[in-house]
């Protein structure tokens, strides 16, 4: 299944763009998703633990199992005043 990953804030700083299309197994999850996002680009293996996904809209547990055409973004933790 074939899904689009954006990438916000620090994340984008760290992978050099804004979004990626990946190629992911049948019945892939989130969890599985960071995985091969931290393989992939390892600077950005320790920002994962900390982020937020989202699926559409909604934040999306490791749990959650992504489906073709899936458009994720990584939010990762915001700070400043």
């Amino acid at each position: 299944m074939r899904i689009t990953i954006r990438f916000f804030a620090a994340a984008r700083d760290l992978v050099g763009c804004d979004a990626v299309e990946r190629d992911l197994p049948p019945h892939a999850t989130v969890a599985d998703l960071k995985a091969t996002l931290a393989a992939e680009f390892p600077a950005l293996a320790t920002l994962l633990r900390h982020s937020m996904i989202a699926v559409g809209h909604d934040y999306a547990a490791d749990a959650f199992v992504l489906a073709d055409g899936n458009e994720v973004a990584v939010i990762p933790p915001v700070s400043g005043g």
